[in-house]
């Protein structure tokens, strides 16, 4: 069976959107519902889990955009 993998640059992205999106959808619940720091920080860390967990399975290769990078081309 093959896996569902996604190029570098697509991860970069879905992962940049994927943190903006939640941060949003964070902010606007503990805004709208008396939603305690505690609360907050387990629905944080359930949000980070899931993107971890992506990235772990290999769905999801992430580059950061290049700021990281190992390799070291020869001229």
């Amino acid at each position: 069976m093959k896996r569902l993998r996604i190029n570098a640059l697509a991860s970069d992205i879905i992962i940049g959107m994927y943190v903006i999106v939640t941060l949003y959808f964070r902010f606007k619940l503990e805004s709208e519902t008396a939603t305690g720091p505690l609360e907050s920080l387990i629905m944080g860390i359930c949000f980070v889990v899931i993107l971890w967990a992506l990235i772990k399975l290999k769905v999801l290769n992430p580059n950061w955009f290049g700021l990281f990078n190992s390799k070291k081309t020869k001229s």
